[in-house]
């Protein structure tokens, strides 16, 4: 029980965090169940709690889940993560500690685009290494990393082929294509 109010604080502030800066891509509930197909597995976004940011950036629940995922739309990208994943988004908007858990977030439509060395940058320099993936799944936290160390950490990064994003950040995680 403390563990589920833990968790359902720590989403609860990841969402709020988060509910901002998605409100400039807010959807009807509607649009969003439709742009949210295709993110992860069926499976997994049938069954998962389902999140929306409203015209005021608050975020709202408009699908209870069942499976312990939550999807929502990360601004214009549509993405899955599990609870361990959940707590690694929180930790990176919060730019507190990242979990040592393990995670796992689909992307399965892919990205517009994120810097590969510094996971608060918000537009593409000549400096900072952009780079852009297709459909991926990231695997993420403090126990993906001695998985981690059989993976390229180049800055620039190939995005064809498996690499760590963020490499040297608390943030660094394995970026896994799926074609």
């Amino acid at each position: 029980m403390k563990r589920s109010i833990i968790f359902f604080a720590a989403s609860s502030f990841v969402l709020s965090m988060m509910s901002n800066a998605f409100a400039q891509h807010a959807m009807t509930d509607a649009e969003l169940m439709q742009h949210l197909k295709g993110a992860g597995p069926d499976d997994v976004v049938k069954g998962a709690t389902i999140m929306n940011a409203t015209a005021d950036g608050k975020m709202k629940t408009i699908q209870a889940g069942k499976n312990g995922w939550t999807c929502m739309d990360a601004h214009g990208i549509p993405m899955c993560a599990d609870k361990a994943g959940m707590e690694w988004v929180d930790a990176l908007m919060s730019k507190g500690p990242a979990p040592q858990k393990l995670g796992f977030i689909y992307m399965l439509k892919g990205d517009d685009g994120a810097s590969n060395t510094d996971p608060y940058a918000a537009k593409e320099t000549p400096t900072n290494n952009w780079i852009k993936t297709g459909p991926h799944v990231m695997i993420v936290g403090g126990e993906a990393k001695g998985m981690m160390q059989a993976y390229p950490r180049d800055p620039k990064g190939d995005p064809n082929k498996p690499y760590v994003m963020w490499a040297g950040t608390p943030y660094e995680h394995l970026m896994l294509q799926v074609k």
